[in-house]
């Protein structure tokens, strides 16, 4: 992907997140791998709804800057690119009714997935992330562990990281998530969840290991 191009894709990554309500003010970035010397990152301190393209920073996979003001949770970012070489494209967001689900319900280790297959078919587990200050190397630590084996996760009391190999499997991973937790919400609200059979949720992630780990 040509500069140009990645440019105009964070852009629209960015206006899609906020018309979904997934961004406010300032809140959230996205950032776009064309080498390892050279990481296209959203500016810190702006509304990402309404940035433009000179607004766009550039850093190395080390943490040089090399042009522009990029935010400071760009460490969490070099995290992901630094394990999965495959990862071209890292969308953090704000989507509420997910950064919801940590809060009421933080014994949780993963987003419950076994009432709904689309959520088995097309993420697979979902694992919320312990909770690290915004804007420290912690951020990208804890999610180590994670990162080479999902692509979409919770992060608690914060936000949420979908990371993809273009910007459509990037942004459709966020938004599938921000999707699925609405519809789990629902479902609690209505009188709780529910479970597919045993040998349904089995079959399902067979599938799902068939068809890849992108975020669909």
């Amino acid at each position: 992907m040509i500069r140009e191009q990645a440019v105009n894709a964070i852009l629209e990554t960015c206006r899609r997140l906020y018309a979904r309500n997934m961004l406010a003010a300032a809140d959230g970035n996205v950032s776009i791998r064309l080498s390892d010397q050279e990481i296209l990152f959203t500016p810190t301190g702006k509304n990402k709804g309404f940035i433009r393209a000179k607004d766009i920073a550039t850093i190395s996979l080390d943490n040089k800057i090399i042009e522009g003001n990029p935010s400071s949770e760009r460490l969490m970012h070099l995290s992901v690119f630094r394990a999965c070489p495959e990862a071209k494209v890292v969308v953090h967001a704000h989507p509420p009714t997910a950064i919801a689900w940590s809060i009421a319900k933080p014994e949780l280790r993963y987003l419950p997935e076994t009432g709904l297959s689309e959520l088995i078919l097309a993420l697979g587990a979902v694992p919320i992330i312990p909770y690290a200050r915004p804007g420290t190397q912690n951020m990208g630590d804890v999610l180590t562990p994670f990162v080479s084996n999902h692509r979409v996760m919770i992060l608690a009391r914060h936000g949420a990281l979908s990371w993809g190999e273009d910007w459509e499997e990037a942004y459709n991973g966020m938004e599938r998530l921000e999707h699925t937790c609405q519809i789990l919400k629902a479902a609690e609200d209505l009188g709780g969840l529910t479970s597919l059979p045993d040998d349904e949720v089995k079959v399902l992630r067979e599938m799902r290991k068939k068809m890849g780990n992108r975020s669909l």
